[in-house]
C-alpha cells in the first residue's frame, strides 16, 4: 500500500484496565499480603487473571487480526508463532531470574545472620524440586512439562496464541459460528478433562491454568474486537441485572460470610466445579461478563471519564502506560514481589500495617518506572535528533569553507 497509512489510536479503556489488572496481580504475587483480603478475587467468582486475559484477546485482535486480513493466513502465522517465541523466552528467563535470585540468597545464610530470618524462600515457592531433581525439571521446563504454580501465566498465554490462527482459519471457511462452536469445544475438553497439561513429570499434577478452559475468555475478548460480537446496549435492565448477579455472588465469594455460614458454604462447594479456576468454571465466565459490562458503562462511551484534564486524568494516564507494556511489567512484578516480599521480612514488618503499605506502595512505583523505563526504550530515542538541533547534511564537516 502506498502513501502515509494512518496512525491507530489506542483505546483508553484497553489500557486501563490491563495496566489496573498488572496493579491487582502484584498484590495477589505479594507473599503475605494483607491486601489479598480486598481484591476483588475476594468478592466474586472472577479476578484479575480474567482482565488480563481477556483484555490479551482484545489487544491481540488488534495487533494480530490486520495482519491475517492483509497479509494472508500464513504471515499471520508466521506473526504469531514470532510472539509465542518471544513469550516462551520470557517465561523461562523469569523463571531463571527468580529461582538464581531466591537460592543465592537463601545459600549465602544473609539473611538468618543479619534478620534471624529462618524461612527457607525456595521451599516456600516449591521451587526446591528445580535443584534438587534438575535431570527431570531442567528438560521440563524447556518442554513447558514443568511449571511450578507461580509461573503458570505465560505457558496458558502461549497455548492459548497457537490457537489464533485455528479461530482465523475457522472463520474465513466458516464463519463466526465456527469460532463459537470451537471455543464451546474447547472449553468443554477442559472442563470434562479430556486435555490436560502436565506440571511435573513425577505427579499427575495439572497446570494450574487449562489454555482450553480459558480460551474462551480471551477469544470472547478478542470477538469484540474483531467485531464478531457486537457491543451489548446501554440497557437499564442489562445494568440492573449485572449489578444483581455481583451483588449475589459476594456471599459465596467472601469468606468472612461463606466461612461463617454453613448453608452458604455448602452450596458454595456443590457447585464447586462451576467456579474452579483450573478449568475455568462457568460461574465464573458468567461473573466476569456482569462485573466487565458494568466497567464499560462506567468508563463512559469510549472511555471519555478517562481522558480527562485533571488529577483523575494524571492518575489514568499512569495507569495506562502501565497496561501499554502489559508483559514486560507483568514479568518484572513477579520479580518485584519476591524481592520486596524478603526486604519486608527483613525489616520486621509482616502483617504491620506501615510496612504493608510501603510494601504494596513501594511496588506500585517499580511497576511504574518499569513501565516508563520499557517504554523509553521502545521508542529508541537514540533515533531521535536532540531538540533545537540544526539539521545536518550528510556530508561530513571539512572545517571553514570559502565565500562563494
Amino acid at each position: 500500500m502506498s502513501g502515509p497509512q494512518p496512525v491507530r489510536q489506542r483505546d483508553p479503556r484497553l489500557d486501563f484496565f490491563r495496566g489496573l489488572g498488572m496493579f491487582i496481580i502484584y498484590i495477589a504475587h505479594l507473599p503475605n499480603n494483607t491486601w489479598t483480603l480486598w481484591i476483588p478475587a475476594r468478592f466474586g467468582f472472577s479476578d484479575a487473571t480474567e482482565i488480563f486475559v481477556f483484555c490479551s484477546g482484545m489487544a491481540s485482535a488488534i495487533a494480530f487480526g490486520a495482519v491475517f486480513e492483509m497479509r494472508g493466513w500464513m504471515m499471520g502465522t508466521a506473526r504469531i508463532l514470532f510472539r509465542m517465541w518471544q513469550v516462551y523466552w520470557a517465561h523461562i528467563l523469569q523463571f531463571l531470574v527468580i529461582a538464581a535470585g531466591l537460592v543465592a540468597i537463601q545459600s549465602s545464610g544473609y539473611l538468618e545472620e543479619c534478620c534471624g530470618l529462618t524461612e527457607n524462600y525456595v521451599t516456600k515457592l516449591n521451587l526446591w524440586h528445580f535443584f534438587n531433581k534438575t535431570p527431570d525439571t531442567l528438560p521440563g521446563l524447556l518442554t513447558l512439562t514443568y511449571v511450578p504454580n507461580y509461573f503458570d501465566i505465560l505457558p496458558m498465554y502461549i497455548v492459548i496464541l497457537a490457537l489464533i490462527p485455528v479461530m482465523m482459519a475457522a472463520y474465513r471457511f466458516a464463519g463466526r459460528g465456527a469460532v463459537f462452536a470451537l471455543m464451546a469445544l474447547f472449553w468443554l475438553a477442559a472442563t470434562f478433562d479430556v486435555v490436560h497439561f502436565p506440571a511435573e513429570p513425577w505427579s499427575d499434577r495439572e497446570w494450574f491454568f487449562n489454555p482450553l478452559g480459558w480460551q474462551l475468555v480471551f477469544f470472547t475478548g478478542f470477538a469484540f474486537m474483531r467485531g464478531w460480537i457486537p457491543a451489548p446496549p446501554v440497557n437499564r435492565g442489562l445494568m440492573i441485572a449485572a449489578a444483581a448477579l455481583v451483588l449475589v455472588t459476594i456471599p459465596f465469594a467472601w469468606y468472612r460470610i461463606h466461612t461463617q455460614v454453613p448453608e452458604i458454604s455448602a452450596i458454595r462447594n456443590m457447585v464447586r466445579p462451576l467456579w474452579a479456576k483450573t478449568d475455568f468454571g462457568l460461574l465464573r465466565y458468567v461473573h466476569f461478563l456482569a462485573l466487565a459490562y458494568l466497567a464499560w458503562i462506567a468508563v463512559g462511551a469510549k472511555g471519555r471519564y478517562l481522558v480527562m484534564d485533571n488529577a483523575w486524568g494524571s492518575v489514568v494516564r499512569v495507569i495506562q502506560k502501565v497496561g501499554q507494556q502489559s508483559l514486560a511489567v507483568f514479568l518484572a512484578s513477579l520479580v518485584i514481589a519476591q524481592a520486596v516480599a524478603i526486604l519486608r521480612d527483613m525489616a520486621w514488618g509482616r502483617g504491620d500495617p506501615l510496612f504493608t503499605f510501603l510494601a504494596n506502595a513501594g511496588g506500585f512505583a517499580a511497576l511504574i518506572a518499569v513501565a516508563y523505563a520499557v517504554s523509553w526504550f521502545k521508542g529508541q530515542p537514540w533515533k531521535r535528533k536532540p531538540a533545537g538541533e540544526a539539521s545536518k547534511t550528510e556530508t561530513p564537516y571539512l572545517g571553514k569553507q570559502p565565500a562563494e
